[in-house]
């Protein structure tokens, strides 16, 4: 019988910190059945466009959908990878460039689930997290509709 887990809070308010990052994998220490941690982080570029040059993105999201679409993905990533733990958090509001907007950090007893499971787990919310973007661009600030590449 598959383990269902409860849903969890994925957004944050602003641009992710270090200082959150580093007490995550600091929060992981104690727990010695982890053999690898795949983390990956979304940061902001500044991009140049034809009106100027990136500084920020704003994000929104239909929040009830997405917690749910990210709920789904979690799922699919324990019944798919031998998981010991996961945690996803993606920001809200305006996150500037080189700040990070994405973190997801993946615990497996062994590198080869983890690395997958990130990969996996990335490219799904992608694909299926209705959260939208709107790039800061320009000495004007306009915001322009990102487009996901």
């Amino acid at each position: 019988m598959e383990k269902i887990h409860k849903p969890k809070k994925v957004f944050v308010q602003g641009p992710i910190s270090p200082d959150f990052v580093s007490k995550s994998i600091a929060s992981h220490q104690s727990k010695t059945n982890i053999g690898a941690h795949a983390i990956f982080l979304g940061q902001i570029r500044a991009d140049k466009k034809e009106t100027g040059v990136v500084s920020g993105i704003e994000y929104t999201a239909y929040e009830e959908m997405a917690e749910q679409a990210f709920h789904e993905i979690r799922e699919a990533a324990f019944a798919k990878f031998e998981l010991s733990c996961m945690h996803i958090y993606h920001s809200l509001g305006i996150v500037p460039t080189g700040e990070i907007s994405l973190f997801v950090f993946v615990s497996s007893p062994h590198r080869r689930a983890a690395f997958e499971a990130s990969e996996y787990i990335v490219e799904e919310i992608k694909a299926n997290v209705p959260i939208f973007g709107k790039e800061l661009v320009g000495e004007g600030g306009e915001f322009v509709w990102k487009e996901n590449t």
